[in-house]
């Protein structure tokens, strides 16, 4: 059975908590992957609200979060911007549906967000990515929507957009020029390619990698695409950056492995260089 979506009441009663508790109105949204806390460190007159005393907002079915995300909303100014930055994002392997995975989203949109920045850990696909690396999103595949888990299923809030929102260009080519432009001058390797998200949290398997592979995508994760789905449905600009945290292993007799634990150690190995890409961005904002 399809829950429930939340209406368009319950996400203005939790942007005027939020209104109540901050002078600033953000543009821009920036949701944190795994080990980019430092960035939300160094913002400045900034303003922390928990996500457990915003109305409404999602309480995670088992009390917690998962290791390497907080939960907090930071909201403040940085590289001249003011900027609300997530701090945590909420995964449906946790037990949330997609219209809870996809509140924050739309909460942001309420308060006057017009560009979403979105990060994660992914897997590396292509076979020429390696753990380390920094992939540029320039398209996704959601394969969690195709499966029945999209968002948008459900009555539709004309508020925020139309029944049938077209997706041909999901991610800003501004955005992504300008990503390009600073990792060029400041010397850092910045791959681009498509994103293609599961439900996890089960890693996936060699057979599923190869076919993965074939459909054209660089890189695997458990996140992302409900957000940037519910963003472009609400005519948000959106821009999305994966560290590449693992090479996905593709033979079952491989002696590799991979852990959770390993994906926070090389992804914290990858924040300086993602950090200094996101500050470019802010800094040099395209409108």
């Amino acid at each position: 059975m399809l829950t429930p979506a939340f209406t368009r009441a319950d996400y203005e009663v939790a942007a005027d908590e939020v209104r109540r508790r901050t002078h600033q109105t953000p543009k821009i949204a920036i949701i944190l992957g795994s080990g980019l806390g430092p960035l939300a460190d160094s913002v400045s007159n900034a303003t922390i609200i928990p996500y457990r005393e915003i109305p409404n907002w999602p309480q995670a079915p088992h009390g917690g979060h998962v290791q390497g995300h907080k939960g907090q909303l930071v909201i403040g100014e940085i590289e001249g911007q003011s900027v609300l930055m997530m701090q945590g994002r909420l995964h449906f392997y946790e037990g949330y549906s997609m219209h809870q995975v996809t509140f924050p989203v739309r909460l942001m949109r309420v308060l006057g967000v017009e560009t979403l920045i979105v990060t994660n850990a992914a897997g590396g696909l292509n076979p020429n990515f390696r753990a380390g690396d920094l992939m540029l999103i320039t398209d996704h595949i959601n394969l969690l929507g195709q499966m029945g888990q999209n968002g948008l299923m459900g009555p539709n809030e004309e508020s925020f957009g139309d029944r049938f929102p077209i997706f041909t260009q999901a991610y800003d080519k501004k955005l992504r020029n300008k990503s390009l432009e600073i990792a060029q001058r400041e010397n850092i390797t910045l791959r681009q390619g498509v994103y293609i998200a599961l439900s996890g949290p089960a890693f996936e398997t060699p057979a599923e990698i190869r076919m993965f592979r074939m459909w054209g995508a660089d890189a695997v994760g458990m996140s992302t695409v409900p957000e940037v789905v519910v963003a472009r449905h609400a005519g948000m600009r959106v821009m999305g950056v994966s560290s590449i945290t693992n090479e996905a292993i593709d033979d079952q007799d491989s002696v590799k492995d991979v852990s959770h634990e390993e994906v926070l150690a090389v992804g914290a190995k990858i924040v300086p260089n993602l950090i200094t890409i996101l500050r470019g961005v802010l800094r040099e904002f395209p409108e």
